[in-house]
């Protein structure tokens, strides 16, 4: 069983929305996989952003109550995570999935929780698959 579940903005905009077309299949990973779940300040800002007020309320409690944990830094990260978004730049590569994509390079056995079809393109260390968790 992998040890950390990394989690993109899509996956978390679909668990706060229920009108998301993808939010049965993420709410159903929060019954089967255990916390936390981590993830990155710039998947947070897209998230917030994308969720408006009607889902921050919710976000933040996610944060609070340590069920969503912040696990990078990219200050820390900065040029490897800049090399994946030149390396990535016709898809385009956004600074979140960057962040991402560096986090299951760091990171123990990762799963990468995600909506988003740009995992399947994208490769860790040059050239292995993410590991996502995807509908």
């Amino acid at each position: 069983m992998p040890k950390n579940y990394i989690v993109d903005s899509s996956a978390l905009v679909a668990l706060l929305s229920r009108d998301d077309q993808h939010h049965d299949w993420i709410t159903a990973q929060t019954d089967s996989l255990p916390w936390p779940w981590l993830t990155c300040e710039p998947a947070l800002t897209e998230t917030f952003h994308l969720v408006g007020e009607r889902g921050t309320p919710r976000l933040k409690d996610l944060l609070r109550s340590g069920v969503l944990t912040l696990a990078f830094d990219l200050g820390d990260q900065l040029e490897p995570v800049l090399g994946l978004m030149d390396k990535y730049a016709d898809v385009p590569m956004s600074l979140a999935d960057a962040c991402l994509v560096r986090m299951s390079e760091t990171l123990p056995d990762p799963v990468v929780l995600t909506t988003d079809a740009d995992f399947k393109i994208y490769r860790r260390h040059s050239r292995q698959v993410v590991p996502c968790l995807m509908p």
